[in-house]
Formats: structure tokens, sequence, C-alpha cells
């Protein structure tokens, strides 16, 4: 729990890939939680949507013009391979994979290219719980 609290402390940058506009889904409510906070700079990443909350949304992690320290990823377990593989490629510091995505392989991988891996977590939860 150390480790989470301390990730989120230095943490400037999140990139929240797979977010949508719909309401209802658990990455729109985190992506405006984490905008709303104002703790951190956030960048929103769905390549069928261009705007949400007033703010550009971008095609790909690649498109995002300054370093990532979370990649926060909302995305079917199939589409994991390119989500780790992307985050690497732009050497984000961190690969967060939400409440019910985990694949030990990649976070391995992950981790021995050093990358964080943290799995099965909600960002905003942890985020209320340590951060407030």
């Amino acid at each position: 729990m150390d480790e989470i609290a301390s990730l989120l402390r230095q943490a400037k940058t999140i990139a929240v890939v797979g977010v949508s506009d719909k309401p209802d889904r658990a990455s729109h409510g985190v992506a405006r939680y984490l905008i709303d906070t104002g703790s951190y700079e956030v960048f929103l990443v769905n390549p069928l949507l261009s705007e949400l909350f007033g703010q550009k949304v971008y095609a790909a992690l690649s498109d995002i013009p300054v370093p990532i320290d979370i990649v926060d990823v909302f995305r079917k377990t199939s589409d994991l391979p390119e989500v780790f593989a992307e985050a690497e490629a732009i050497g984000a510091k961190n690969i967060w994979l939400q409440l019910g995505l985990e694949d030990e392989g990649l976070a391995a991988h992950a981790r021995n290219m050093g990358i964080g891996v943290v799995m099965n977590r909600c960002l905003k939860v942890d985020h209320a719980a340590f951060i407030g």
C-alpha cells in the first residue's frame, strides 16, 4: 500500500487509455475525478473521440506530447499486449490496470523493462483513500 500511495503522490501526468464519453462507464468517472482533483495533468486516449470534458482526446499514447508517469488502462484483456507495448515505446513510468485486468506475463516483462505495474485496482478509489 505504501508503494501505491507513493506512486500517486509522485505522479504528475496520467494518461487514461480507453476513456469513454458515456457517463455510465467507469473510465468516464475516473477521468472526470482525476481532472477535477487538480492533482495531475490528465491526458485522455481513445481513437474514436476528439474531445471530452473540454479537453483534446488523443488517438494513441504516442500522440501525447509529454512524458507519462501513469498509463491508466480501461481496455479489454486482449488489448493489453498492444497497450503495454505502446506504454513501453513512449517510456511510460507505470502502467495501472483497472479492476478486473491482470496479466502476470505482461507485468513481469514491463517490470523487467523498469516500468512499474499495478493490476486489478481502481486508481480513483486508491487516490481517494491515500491522497484524499
